[in-house]
């Protein structure tokens, strides 16, 4: 199985980094990878069904549609990807370090199959790739004005 895990803390109170989180329209802002987005359920939060396209290798078009499988504001969100070629799991785990301080941790799972298998190094990178892009979150939070 293919994991990637990183973590930070964030200079902004929880339900400051959640929001932010949450709201799918800020991806592209923070995962370069992202080249369109929208919400395709009325539903939101848990049973949600998001609809994503991606950079792809070789700078091909890919579906990343994702389904929310636990949303708990301020604490937890937690996704499933439903169309394309891997179909990892996400979770984000934020808890308070002190007061206006937000640790987050952004941790993604992949157990390719059948053919899948044969790329876990390159699922396993792109995992560490994504995971990673909580660093941009993290800028692009703490530029806002804080919301105490």
């Amino acid at each position: 199985m293919a994991h990637a895990e990183h973590s930070v803390t964030v200079d902004r109170p929880i339900e400051q980094v959640f929001a932010y989180l949450a709201d799918e329209h800020n991806d592209p802002r923070w995962r370069s990878g992202v080249l369109e987005i929208e919400r395709v359920s009325a539903q939101t939060g848990q049973g949600a069904t998001i609809r994503q396209v991606m950079k792809g290798p070789g700078g091909r078009r890919i579906r990343g549609d994702y389904r929310i499988t636990a949303y708990q504001p301020p604490r937890q969100f937690e996704f499933q990807v439903i169309a394309g070629p891997a179909r990892p799991t996400g979770r984000f785990s934020l808890s308070e370090d002190s007061p206006g301080h937000t640790r987050l941790t952004f941790a993604m799972d992949a157990q390719p199959k059948g053919l899948m298998r044969l790329m876990e190094g390159m699922i396993a990178k792109q995992l560490k790739v994504e995971v990673a892009a909580i660093d941009r979150l993290k800028a692009n939070v703490e530029q806002q004005p804080a919301a105490y």
